[in-house]
């Protein structure tokens, strides 16, 4: 299995601090002595990690036109973790167990990893247990979106599904209820309540929930809008939705 790259200060601690094992060697900035990168480097010795100071200009190589490195770079042997149905299972059951209120997103068709790694961000803010996202015509967690999620994806359980359908039926089995965001719903999100077992549903860049997403939801919900544009990004508007929830939740 070939390796990956992990890149930038908060991405690269999270994983040092998650799963040191994965990480094979340690690029660093030649040079560079600040505090923060003093940080890393203690994970980094206290793990056994090998580590090598570089140039900008190898760093730069390795994450490509797309990153910002900030001149820290991980080489993990193997792709990043990602969990499967039997998994999701388990997290609920181990949610029931603990007497917790599960907390779920599905990403149904986000295929920008910028967006995947910015959902994730939010995601693992508002305390979600885990996203979910069809394994066919999504972003998968790639360097870039790793990034973006600053951490998040070494922390916030992903899993990719084949059959996001059947998933969403098994999740309404379970007792979660499912709210899918589409602009053409009548209700808003401000009037509906997101305090019990809540999966929220957030469709595709621009064409938003396939139909078959959309009619296995419970309820269609909106975020109002004022102004004349007519939708959020998506991964803008999966904040908007998922803290609406936390606020209801915590209230």
């Amino acid at each position: 299995m070939p390796d990956q790259i992990v890149y930038g200060f908060h991405a690269v601690q999270a994983l040092l601090k998650s799963s040191p094992h994965q990480v094979r060697e340690l690029l660093l900035l030649r040079g560079r002595k600040d505090q923060r990168l003093q940080k890393i480097l203690s994970q980094a010795q206290k793990n056994n990690i090998k580590l090598r100071q570089v140039d900008r200009r190898a760093l730069d190589e390795k994450v490509g036109d797309d990153g910002n490195h900030q001149g820290v770079v991980a080489v993990c042997a193997g792709q990043a973790k990602v969990h499967d149905e039997r998994f999701l299972k388990e997290l609920l059951k181990k949610l029931e167990e603990k007497g917790e209120t599960p907390f779920l997103l599905i990403l149904d068709g986000v295929t920008d990893p910028h967006n995947l790694g910015a959902c994730l961000r939010s995601a693992e803010a508002a305390g979600v247990h885990a996203v979910i996202a069809p394994k066919d015509k999504s972003a998968g967690l790639t360097p870039t979106a790793r990034k973006v999620a600053c951490g998040a994806a070494e922390i916030l359980p992903f899993v990719t599904v084949t059959n996001l359908a059947r998933t969403m039926q098994q999740l309404q089995q379970a007792g979660l209820w499912l709210y899918g965001a589409a602009g053409e719903a009548e209700q808003n999100i401000y009037q509906v309540s997101l305090t019990g077992p809540l999966v929220l549903v957030m469709g595709a860049e621009g064409s938003g929930l396939r139909r078959l997403t959309r009619e296995n939801c419970d309820h269609l919900i909106k975020i109002p809008m004022a102004g004349e544009v007519s939708s959020l990004n998506v991964s803008v508007a999966t904040g908007v939705c998922l803290f609406e929830a936390v606020r209801q939740r915590r209230a």
